[in-house]
């Protein structure tokens, strides 16, 4: 490939040497290079690209990029970007032909409801023809392949690499969650969106290597709609006037409030015994009854988010509520069919707004006791561990205070400051350090009319105990427990 042809979007300063040169590959992780590569020194928080420039020489690059200083042979070609991360999306994107320009994109943005958001687009346009690959929190689609994730908006590389192979795989559409990182440090750059969808906004993700406080959280959930097409906006958030701000899409929105495009009204809440769902009718661009098994307001909101999308491609209302009501996500309130006496799920619930959220929810259906088992992350803010027990305690009957992802920490030292956050308010509590022990617990020790949640994993299958990650996937103890069957049925 040509230097030239790769650089075409990019906006640069050649320092030494020329652009009128092949290339072998492009790489922006030392140990990657290769012969003849272009590698992008990338400024990270806990390393700097820069400092390995003599070593890719070395290895064989012989073009670097750059927005620092850097001393290198002369026969090497530097360029100099005001920033690499916006530089190495754009180059992500020649380096691999421009594989969005092949698909339809659709962009999800929000502090909560992306990942069941991108689920439920998939599964309706699937199942009205479109192949569509997905990219989220839980792992990335191509056709019938499925990769984990370790980042919910992956590298920029990556996100260009994977839209090459959804494209070559016949995919015509890719829908994925875009959180704010991946916004803030460009790497969904270089991507104009066909559809760009802003679920909801709340105070998440402010800190130290995050962002510096609100205001820069919600200016960077607001970029994606400076390189969308069509945004798809959730009429109802306080924040919504903040996120339109620099808009340059199309508007659209949906909610329950008067003057949307679309309009949920009418909800009713479904206890079908052990599966808890809800139902409503749409008005507006849409007219129809929607009922999904999936309980909750919020899970109002992840649908009209999903049919106001896939409106846009034509799809038939019988596709719509057919795809939705065989939807299930995986850690994302998933219910498992364990008993008709009693309710049981799992979330991903691991803060205290996501279990406030949840526990309020489910506290609408009235069961008869709402018990929830969560622990906290190990080398992580003890804040959290005191509110999120606070929380369950003021809005659970029962909480079972167990382990989470202990990782360096002793366990008893976590569930004591959760003991601590629990005392706080006046629920009924249990500590059982073994979370396998503390799921058999939650089971067989279950009362008809409960509901039952497992915070805090959802679809994580590990636990991290002392620096190192052993399997342990929720769903294989519960069943272990129910083959047991010392449990009411």
């Amino acid at each position: 490939m040509k230097l030239i042809d790769l650089l075409e979007n990019i906006c640069y300063q050649c320092i030494q040497g020329g652009v009128d040169r092949e290339i072998s590959s492009l790489a922006y992780d030392s140990r990657k290079v290769q012969k003849d590569s272009v590698f992008v020194c990338i400024s990270g928080a806990v390393r700097d690209g820069h400092d390995f420039v003599q070593e890719v020489v070395r290895k064989g690059a012989t073009v670097l990029i750059v927005e620092k200083e850097v001393e290198v042979a002369e026969e090497v070609t530097v360029l100099l970007v005001e920033n690499t991360r916006l530089a190495l999306a754009q180059a992500s994107a020649a380096y691999f032909g421009y594989p969005a320009r092949e698909l339809t994109t659709i962009g999800i943005t929000g502090t909560k409801g992306k990942t069941t958001a991108t689920y439920m687009v998939r599964s309706i346009l699937e199942a009205s023809g479109f192949k569509t690959g997905l990219i989220g929190t839980i792992e990335t689609i191509i056709g019938n392949e499925s990769i984990p994730s370790a980042n919910t908006t992956p590298e920029s590389y990556v996100i260009q690499e994977t839209f090459r192979k959804m494209a070559d795989a016949g995919c015509q559409c890719v829908v994925m969650e875009v959180s704010s990182q991946g916004l803030l440090l460009h790497r969904v750059g270089g991507i104009v969106f066909d559809y760009g969808i802003f679920t909801n906004l709340e105070p998440d993700h402010i800190g130290p290597n995050e962002h510096k406080d609100l205001e820069d959280y919600i200016h960077c959930k607001s970029l994606l709609f400076q390189q969308c097409k069509q945004g798809i906006f959730n009429g109802d958030d306080k924040h919504l006037g903040e996120i339109l701000k620099g808009h340059t899409c199309e508007v659209e929105t949906y909610g329950f409030t008067d003057g949307v495009d679309m309009r949920a009204s009418h909800v009713r809440l479904l206890d079908k015994g052990g599966a808890l769902g809800v139902a409503y009718h749409m008005s507006g661009l849409l007219d129809m009854e929607v009922e999904i098994d999936i309980p909750g307001t919020f899970s109002v909101y992840n649908s009209m988010t999903a049919i106001a999308i896939c409106r846009h491609f034509g799809v038939k209302k019988e596709t719509i509520l057919s795809a939705l009501s065989a939807i299930r996500v995986k850690g994302r309130v998933e219910i498992l069919p364990v008993s008709s006496q009693f309710t049981l799920m799992i979330d991903y619930a691991h803060n205290a707004m996501s279990l406030k959220s949840l526990l309020t929810t489910l506290k609408e259906y009235q069961p008869k006791r709402l018990v929830c088992l969560f622990g906290c992350g190990g080398n992580r803010s003890r804040d959290r561990r005191f509110e999120m027990g606070e929380v369950s305690s003021a809005l659970a009957d029962l909480t079972i205070v167990t382990s989470d992802n202990p990782r360096r920490e002793k366990p008893e030292d976590i569930i004591a400051d959760i003991v601590t956050g629990v005392k706080k308010a006046d629920g009924e509590f249990i500590t059982i350090i073994d979370r396998r022990e503390a799921i058999r617990y939650a089971i067989e020790n279950a009362r008809e009319g409960d509901v039952i949640v497992l915070a805090g994993k959802g679809h994580e299958d590990y636990q991290e105990i002392n620096g190192q990650k052993f399997h342990m996937d929720e769903r294989e103890i519960v069943a272990d427990v129910v083959k047991d069957g010392n449990f009411i049925r």
